[in-house]
């Protein structure tokens, strides 16, 4: 396996509700963990996820109380019908219900369904499937 150039890391408060979220229901897989440290990397396709306890092995982000403001995490995925399944299971509140939007890119128009959820810390979701392209 090959690292990606750009790994995020996020600083969460508890491995256990983060692992049911992009495990359980989002469809990540724990490639490696430190669970001494609160710690798992995760790959889903070609997207890598790094989850780190805040105050277990990161001491970095221990003074921000609040997590997830501001960043948006967009997500290419294949089974875009089972993350909507899965989420509604679990009684997960969406931000935004799936939807098909178009947006314009140098290349024309860019299609995808879309959903808009945020994890157990805040931080905010958008898995999505493409729709193709239109010039």
């Amino acid at each position: 396996m090959k690292f990606n150039a750009l790994i995020p890391e996020l600083g969460i408060t508890s491995l256990a509700a983060s692992l049911d979220f992009y495990v359980g229901i989002i469809g990540f897989s724990v490639v490696y963990d430190r669970s001494e440290e609160g710690f798992a990397f995760l790959r889903l396709g070609d997207a890598q996820l790094m989850l780190d306890t805040v105050g277990m092995g990161r001491t970095i982000g221990d003074e921000a109380p609040v997590r997830g403001g501001g960043i948006n995490f967009q997500l290419e995925v294949d089974d875009f019908d089972g993350i909507v399944a899965r989420l509604k299971a679990a009684g997960w509140p969406l931000l935004k219900a799936p939807e098909e939007r178009w947006y314009r890119t140098f290349k024309g128009e860019k299609g995808q369904r879309q959903l808009w959820v945020r994890d157990p810390d805040g931080y905010l979701l958008r898995p999505f499937s493409p729709l193709g392209q239109a010039d």
